[in-house]
């Protein structure tokens, strides 16, 4: 029963809003007939969280104004879909036609001149195409704010495009000269007729192609060269400083085990030194297992979905403006993985020889999404004290809280048990002592937070000129495509990510410092502590956002996305690690 129920959740995720957007479901229309046109959002140009319902503006409203049912990825972006007061028939020209004549109050007066302030914008979306563009505009006549001048614009043209029964492409202009001036505040109201115009112009561009246009703009010439160069950079840096490591480490490593098989031939009960002096320390098992169980799981899970994420993008699922489908596809993708996170830290727990595997399991299931749901909480009651369409409604909030309950919780219990069940031992190619060797003294620059510097700078060295247009994808309004490039920067990452963490186990085990376990998880996700700092960097350099809302929701959820970069990386790095030490100390023999 439970697991019917929790199929039928999922379809109704995936395919519970009307995605049709006419009574033609293969958009098909006869000339005269209605193709709908929906009002989605307002906002601060500069501040794209912070968005409004467009009839929280003093619009002229259409008698009836119907909400588009929405599906739970579009409802997370901030989509809030109503009929608009516009009527755009298929093929029918209309010149200045009148929307509504509105006397506008004191206070509506003061709502539209704080939005023309902000550089307010309107988004629409007509037969699945969207459109924006701006409500007003301030033209600075001196360099006091007391010297500006604001004005509404009060007539809209539409200019579309079709070829035979479809609509191509749409676009908005606004009248520069048809506009209210809004600048007194000492008027009590003020007249508006708000008009339109339609004009219909014939394409030859197939409909196939009609979203091209969005997607061609982040694959101009100039921008796919600095992708390119971003690349190339990024690999020669990559290939000389893993070469120079590489060879370092492999001539070290070599000379080791020949010092090391030569000391057994002639002297059998010479002192050990360096990492060989180690070996029954090396295997010894780390502080906190049971969080450190819980993270590999975490990251192991995190890493499947960014791979699932990959995997959709590059056969075109996230083209420009299909609302909502990235957020879809990661709350789902992150409900069905559970099971990952649930089998791998219960596994490596049990393989670690802890014993409280239930505490452990609830431990992996709230590492990540607990620190996620308390700043959703928060930001969610700034959305609210905003009015925001960032605010998710109740409903939802239920979804969610039903996905978590029948899908991923069943399926990380699932994935404990067969984890628990599997039975498997801790490979480890020597044996471990009774009692850890004492640690040497050692320099600062070989602590955890230098050592974490260190070993997070060279992976964000290799991504962070594309960091910019993610960046100003997320938090803006450019659009990212290319999906192919941005993998191959992710694989950049990782193969970095696990170099630099297994060069620097290494210098730590031959300081005759064993404790590497912790280092290498931390080592490898420092480059989600380096993303961060971009953030800070990005906001104050590089953007203009600004305001409490815009500053919480930027710094929260960049916060709980480098985190669970830090969660990721971190198993990427501990896992090379695990894999070189192991392959070290069977190339020996140890006593």
């Amino acid at each position: 029963m439970e697991k019917s129920v929790a199929v039928v959740l999922l379809l109704m995720v995936l395919f519970g809003a009307d995605q049709v957007w006419s009574s033609a479901s293969d958009h098909r229309y006869k000339e005269g007939e209605a193709v709908p046109l929906y009002a989605n959002k307002v906002g601060p140009f500069h501040n794209p969280s912070e968005t409004y319902r467009y009839f929280d503006l003093p619009f002229c409203s259409p008698e009836n104004v119907k909400d588009k049912k929405e599906a739970l990825g579009e409802v997370l972006n901030g989509d809030r879909l109503v009929s608009a007061p516009y009527k755009l028939d298929f093929r029918i020209e209309k010149d200045s036609e009148p929307v509504c004549k509105k006397t506008l109050s004191k206070e509506e007066v003061a709502r539209f001149r704080d939005a023309v302030n902000k550089d307010y914008y309107f988004q629409m979306y007509y037969d699945d195409l969207p459109l924006w563009g701006f409500i007003g505009k301030v033209e600075k006549e001196g360099k006091e704010p007391s010297d500006y001048r604001y004005f509404l614009y009060k007539h809209i043209q539409f200019n579309i495009f079709y070829n035979k029964d479809r609509v191509i492409e749409i676009n908005v202009q606004t009248d520069a000269r048809n506009v209210v001036d809004l600048t007194d505040d000492n008027k009590d109201e003020v007249d508006v007729d708000f008009l339109y115009t339609v004009k219909w112009k014939e394409t030859s561009v197939p409909y196939e192609k009609r979203m091209d246009k969005y997607s061609q703009s982040s694959s101009l010439p100039h921008h796919l060269e600095i992708h390119w160069f971003s690349i190339i950079n990024s690999c020669v840096t990559v290939l000389l400083l893993t070469g120079f490591l590489a060879t370092i480490l492999m001539r070290v490593l070599k000379n080791d085990f020949v010092k090391y098989a030569h000391d057994e031939e002639t002297a059998e009960d010479q002192e050990e030194t360096g990492w060989k002096y180690i070996h029954g320390d090396v295997f010894r098992y780390p502080k906190y297992k049971s969080i450190f169980a819980a993270a590999l799981g975490s990251g192991t899970q995190l890493f499947t979905l960014t791979v699932f994420i990959f995997i959709l993008a590059l056969v075109g699922v996230f083209y420009p403006y299909n609302r909502g489908a990235l957020f879809t596809a990661l709350v789902v993708i992150y409900a069905l993985t559970s099971g990952i996170a649930g089998y791998i830290a219960t596994s490596f727990y049990c393989q670690l020889e802890g014993t409280n595997w239930v505490r452990n399991l609830m431990l992996t299931g709230c590492l990540f999404c607990g620190p996620l749901f308390l700043m959703f909480c928060f930001l969610n009651t700034v959305a609210i004290a905003y009015n925001a369409t960032a605010a998710l409604p109740f409903g939802t909030i239920v979804v969610i809280v039903l996905i978590w309950t029948l899908v991923t919780s069943p399926l990380l219990v699932l994935g404990g048990i067969a984890g628990r069940n599997s039975k498997a031992e801790f490979q480890a190619p020597v044996r471990t002592t009774k009692y850890p060797r004492e640690i040497p003294p050692l320099p600062w620059y070989r602590g955890t937070i230098p050592q974490m510097a260190m070993a997070g700078f060279l992976p964000f060295s290799a991504i962070y000129i594309e960091l910019y247009y993610i960046f100003a994808s997320v938090w803006g309004h450019r659009i990212y495509t290319i999906y192919s490039i941005l993998f191959i920067v992710f694989i950049i990452l990782l193969i970095v990510t696990a170099f630099i963490t297994v060069a620097l186990t290494y210098f730590q085990l031959a300081a005759e410092d064993h404790e590497w376990w912790w280092r290498s998880f931390l080592c490898g996700g420092s480059t989600g502590i380096f993303i961060y700092a971009y953030c800070l960097y990005y906001y104050y350099a590089r953007s203009d956002m600004s305001g409490f809302m815009q500053t919480s929701f930027f710094f929260g959820y960049m916060a709980c996305i480098c985190y669970g970069f830090f969660l990721m990386l971190g198993t990427v790095g501990f896992r090379a690690a695990l894999l070189f030490v192991r392959h070290i100390y069977r190339s020996i023999k140890c006593e």
